[in-house]
């Protein structure tokens, strides 16, 4: 029997063989969000564009207020978005946050140091030069890469966009993906199930899983336990796509269509990991479009989908950077057993508790999807490996992953 293939080399061989979508289009950077960036963005300004004040309060010259007591007259008020006048020896100018640091002041005094009376302020602070002064640049260079090519558009990166005035944005097109479910026995919610059938919630969540990742989809909802019928869908499902996810017949059974149809149709080049759940996940191509059948049981797809499709959906995406496509993962303590070590690489749900431990689900069946609700994340053990209480896990929170 051929070994298993090990998560960490199975989802290297499949990021290894993405190619990510080549065409771009420009889109306004109000509606970029999620979208990938296809070329790096520079910024053609500073920020700030001015010396400006971190405080309301006053605009003063250092060595005017070198006694901790200097008593001064108010000039001016600058709010922001205002330019001031110079500001002469003797005097200081009433200031507000953000607004631009008059010339001859070189430092700020927060309003809570001083007090007014009339147009004579007191300063009681002995404030040093560039006290409570943001510098022009401070944040941003002129000329300088905000954005690399390859970046995933969230909210804090629209912002840095248009924090240097960007407008619009290239980014890679949409990722077209198609999916299809397949058992005789799958019924849709709003249908009545017949004995021996059961709702699909497969197609539920992995079109969602899809939508969070910014994807076309095409559905061809259920297809039936039939070699010729699965063969006829794949032919479809490729034409335009560049990725078709299935979900079910993926294992050895007589009604498992999934790795012959996809044999006959295109060519599989890899099957069968590691992991637990989920072992009986295939890869490979069909025409132009990459393949990728995940499991029918419901822990098993989601797992799988959030272990080896998302990565690979982000690399076609055009997500360059390793680190953008590994979850961030935390050491914390267990506060249970697991003396049953398996020899595949386990992904156990488990939740963190009041005292900053993990608890496991109580049952770790691949087809308990309540787990998955119950859950705060994924324990990465690795094969072999018991767990006793008090041990120190690898764990990656469901919120790096969905």
């Amino acid at each position: 029997m051929k070994p298993l293939m090990p998560v960490r080399e199975a989802l290297d061989f499949m990021l290894a063989a993405a190619r990510p979508v080549a065409e771009v289009e420009t889109l306004s950077t109000l509606a970029a969000n999620g979208r990938v960036l296809a070329q790096a963005q520079v910024s053609g300004m500073n920020v700030p564009t001015h010396d400006n004040t971190q405080m309301d309060g006053y605009a003063v010259r250092a060595a005017d207020c070198a006694s901790g007591a200097a008593t001064l007259t108010v000039s001016q008020r600058i709010p922001a978005g205002h330019v001031g006048q110079p500001l002469l020896p003797g005097t200081a100018a009433r200031i507000f946050t953000g607004a631009l640091i008059p010339e001859g002041a070189d430092a700020v005094v927060m309003q809570e140091q001083c007090e007014l009376a009339g147009t004579v302020v007191t300063v009681k602070h002995a404030p040093k030069p560039g006290e409570w002064i943001r510098r022009a640049g401070e944040d941003i260079t002129s000329g300088s890469v905000i954005l690399p090519a390859g970046t995933r558009l969230r909210s804090q990166e629209l912002g840095l966009a248009a924090s240097v005035g960007l407008a619009e944005l290239p980014v890679r097109r949409k990722l077209r993906v198609a999916v299809f479910f397949t058992g005789d026995e799958l019924a849709m919610p709003g249908e009545p199930l017949a004995p021996g059938a059961i709702y699909n919630s497969n197609r539920f969540t992995i079109r969602a899983l899809l939508e969070n990742l910014g994807c076309e989809i095409s559905d061809f909802g259920i297809v039936p336990d039939s070699l010729d019928a699965t063969r006829s869908v794949l032919r479809e499902a490729a034409e335009g796509n560049d990725l078709i996810i299935t979900s079910g017949g993926v294992s050895v059974g007589e009604e498992d269509h999934i790795k012959p149809a996809v044999e006959a149709e295109g060519k599989l080049n890899m099957w069968q990991i590691a992991v637990k759940p989920g072992k009986p996940l295939a890869f490979g191509e069909v025409k132009d479009a990459f393949f990728l059948g995940l499991p029918g049981n419901p822990v098993s797809s989601f797992v799988t989908f959030l272990l080896f499709v998302r990565p690979f959906i982000l690399r076609l995406q055009g997500v360059g950077d390793p680190a953008a496509l590994a979850p961030k993962a935390y050491q914390l303590r267990a506060d249970f057993n697991w003396p049953k070590a398996d020899r595949r690489n386990e992904f156990l749900r488990a939740r963190l508790n009041q005292q900053g431990g993990l608890e496991l689900f109580s049952n770790q069946s691949s087809g308990v999807l309540t787990s998955t609700v119950w859950g705060d994340g994924l324990i990465d053990n690795p094969p072999g490996q018991a767990i006793q209480a008090g041990d120190v896990v690898r764990f990656i929170p469901f919120s790096e992953l969905v």
